[in-house]
């Protein structure tokens, strides 16, 4: 009934402008400009759409996971770039000075992109499998 070799994911954004910059340089994703939306090349060759919306509202929840390999490398890199990290103090969620929680599952940082969307670095082995 439906493909899913050809579906893909996608979120909206205040800034289109904004948000290639941030994806693009900051993140060092490659990004392609089509129609008025964004088009970031993730993992599989699909890609995720990102698109404008006047009244934008920012996803409460991570809309995008970053496996990486060296966590601490990585937070400290995007922090240099001028990244900055959320930090939790909650029951279930505490975060490091970084905005690293460690000891819930794989080491995990979140941060936000310009239009407010949470995203996530974690340890590449959460991937495994997936």
């Amino acid at each position: 009934m439906l493909d899913p070799n050809h579906a893909f994911s996608g979120f909206s954004v205040d800034d289109i402008d904004t948000a290639k910059a941030f994806y693009g340089q900051t993140l060092g994703i490659e990004v392609r400009e089509e129609y008025g939306f964004l088009r970031l090349a993730i993992g599989g060759g699909t890609g995720v759409l990102v698109y404008p919306k006047p009244d934008h509202q920012p996803a409460t929840y991570t809309i995008l996971n970053f496996p990486v390999d060296d966590l601490d490398a990585t937070v400290e890199q995007l922090t240099r770039a001028g990244v900055p990290f959320e930090h939790y103090d909650e029951p279930n969620i505490k975060t490091d000075e970084r905005g690293i929680a460690r000891g819930m599952g794989p080491p995990i940082a979140w941060f936000r992109d310009p239009a407010g969307n949470i995203l996530s670095v974690l340890a590449a082995s959460v991937d495994e499998g997936m």
